[in-house]
């Protein structure tokens, strides 16, 4: 898998949460050599299919969100724009920032900011809060009013890019570096013979209220399910018991939100492939569609594997692309032959 390149294709795309069509699109496009049916549903996430061709095989479904988080206009000022947060937005992130307002044709905005020479020391050493800010699109109040209506959606102008070697910086990897992954096992087992029919979800609005998972577990109505999704990286102003090293591979959840035979199987699967791997330890919510998918319908047995990201739900998150090809490795072992695991309620 070219990370890099799947990964310009897809961050280089707004889809803020309610708003992931584009993203979507591509998302699909990507799915299509790899997969018996590609569909987008009702809430607008795509559900890929891979049937094993055995009847009444069991179903497992593979999720990670494609929403990023973002803003909404609220309001002008003066032809500057009133922006409220779609997801959990950071506004220490916003002064001086660009943003690509989604108007067709997308424009660009930049967070205003009060230059230091006429802050008082009291101003520097504060963040303000985001009802305060204010976006500049060069405009006057009667053009911002006509051109950019309130509700129009606003996401970070970035994209991604390669940090020295082996990591990649850019925003969304919040969760489409999830999504490559889920791409990439499908790619490692091409050929081979499965026993499930194998579901690859990208779903909408987790930043907001996981509604994409949520639906599309009662379309697929999976026996089992794998939430893909990021965790806290390590950086130098963090603590080390809340984040995990970067390139020091997969991290496995263990808590009441992990199926235990599942947390066990992918712990086994790693060591076969004597690769490092990361414990997590989830004694609530896993902050992932995870917690949402497990309790669909009758329930479905869930685990929840993650990636560790540097900086989230800001504009320059960071990843490894060495994580991300251990953890699809990871996430094709554990698959293989995993129908026998699956347990009988009937």
């Amino acid at each position: 898998m070219d990370y890099e390149t799947v990964l310009g294709r897809l961050c280089a795309l707004a889809g803020p949460s309610g708003f992931e069509s584009p993203v979507v699109r591509e998302a699909a496009e990507l799915l299509r050599p790899l997969a018996d049916e590609v569909k987008v549903d009702r809430m607008g996430s795509v559900v890929a299919l891979r049937r094993c061709g055995r009847e009444n095989a069991p179903r497992l479904l593979l999720d990670a969100h494609l929403d990023e988080i973002g803003f909404l206009v609220t309001g002008h000022e003066e032809g500057f724009l009133r922006i409220a947060p779609l997801g959990g937005v950071d506004p220490r992130m916003l002064p001086d920032r660009e943003l690509t307002i989604l108007t067709d044709p997308p424009r660009l905005g930049v967070v205003a900011c009060m230059p230091p020479h006429i802050q008082t020391r009291e101003e520097m050493d504060k963040s303000q809060p985001m009802r305060e800010l204010a976006v500049d699109v060069g405009l006057t109040q009667e053009e911002a009013q006509r051109l950019i209506p309130v509700g129009t959606p606003a996401v970070y102008r970035t994209g991604c890019a390669p940090l020295g070697e082996d990591l990649l910086c850019g925003k969304a990897l919040d969760d489409r570096a999830c999504f490559a992954i889920l791409l990439d096992a499908l790619e490692r087992l091409q050929g081979e013979e499965l026993d499930v029919d194998l579901y690859v979800l990208g779903s909408t609005q987790e930043e907001t209220h996981s509604t994409g998972a949520i639906t599309a577990a009662f379309g697929v109505m999976p026996h089992l399910c794998v939430a893909v999704d990021v965790t806290h990286g390590d950086s130098p102003d963090a603590s080390k018991d809340k984040t995990f090293l970067l390139r020091g591979g997969p991290v496995i959840g263990v808590g009441p939100n992990c199926t235990r035979w599942m947390s066990k199987r992918l712990e086994e699967k790693a060591g076969e492939l004597e690769m490092d791997c990361q414990i997590e330890v989830m004694a609530g919510h896993s902050g992932t569609n995870g917690w949402d998918l497990q309790i669909s319908r009758e329930g479905v047995a869930t685990a929840v594997l993650s990636l560790p990201l540097r900086y989230m739900h800001t504009p320059v998150e960071t990843a490894s692309r060495a994580d991300m090809t251990a953890c699809a490795r990871l996430l094709a072992a554990f698959i293989r032959g995993i129908g026998k695991e699956v347990p009988s309620y009937d």
